[in-house]
């Protein structure tokens, strides 16, 4: 009797401890949602990049395009959400909305890539959560990317100038707490309104990826990645790596 109580006592043990290992384990939120317009084709690769990067982290992911996730319990279970070449609408509901600013200004992290500051482009908190809201691009090219800020865990593995093939993001309505961390050589950028915006107003460079603590929470950005072959390029990859750590405080 003694031995069917220990062993019993040792399984609860057992299953306790498991429940608390579970418990502790990291999750992330890809969004993809996109609104009428523009989809890009990118986004499976962009998917599988980060799910493939957080596998190797020991970190659970969840995708979904469905603006219905966004409710104050179920955004609880997140340590970052990334919202993935998302586009136009973002959310369907105010309550949606408001589930998205309480995980933020509870300490969530967040991470938008490329086309998701052109996400919600009629709501003015949200430019300012992402840092920036796109405008247009320069043509699809060659470009040097500069790295503004070397000792971030999102550049610290990159070359002073990175030379890409990508489209050159321009942002406006820029949020003046962003710390910049890659810049286009506006100089090897071929644009025929680069003289209108962004001109002069950034000098010879023009921000691509920052981060910045916005009302709480952790939040990095990057303009790079509209192909979907880039997503298995080893740099870009530890790029999105190192932001994706960095939100989430590790």
């Amino acid at each position: 009797m003694k031995k069917l109580v220990l062993g019993l006592l040792v399984l609860l043990g057992c299953i306790h401890s498991l429940e608390a290992f579970q418990g502790d384990e990291k999750r992330v939120l890809i969004y993809t949602k996109n609104g009428e317009g523009y989809v890009h084709e990118n986004i499976a690769a962009s998917v599988a990049s980060l799910e493939k990067i957080c596998k190797k982290e020991g970190i659970l992911t969840e995708v979904s395009d469905q603006p219905s996730v966004f409710t104050p319990e179920n955004l609880e279970r997140y340590d970052a959400i990334v919202f993935s070449n998302t586009n136009n609408e973002g959310f369907d509901t105010k309550e949606q909305k408001e589930a998205f600013q309480e995980y933020i200004r509870n300490g969530g992290g967040f991470m938008a890539i490329h086309s998701a500051n052109a996400t919600e482009r009629e709501w003015p908190w949200y430019w300012a959560m992402v840092g920036g809201k796109f405008i247009r691009h320069a043509p699809h090219q060659e470009f040097t990317v500069l790295v503004t800020d070397p000792d971030h865990p999102a550049t610290s593995h990159l070359p002073a100038r990175w030379t890409i093939k990508d489209e050159c993001y321009y942002s406006f309505q820029l949020n003046p707490d962003i710390h910049v961390l890659l810049s286009a050589d506006m100089t090897t950028v071929e644009d025929e309104g680069k003289k209108e915006y962004p001109g002069e107003t950034f000098g010879q460079q023009f921000p691509l990826s920052w981060c910045h603590l916005f009302e709480g929470g952790r939040q990095f950005y990057t303009a790079l990645g509209h192909d979907p072959w880039f997503y298995e390029d080893p740099l870009f990859v530890e790029h999105l790596r190192g932001g994706l750590l960095w939100v989430m405080k590790k």
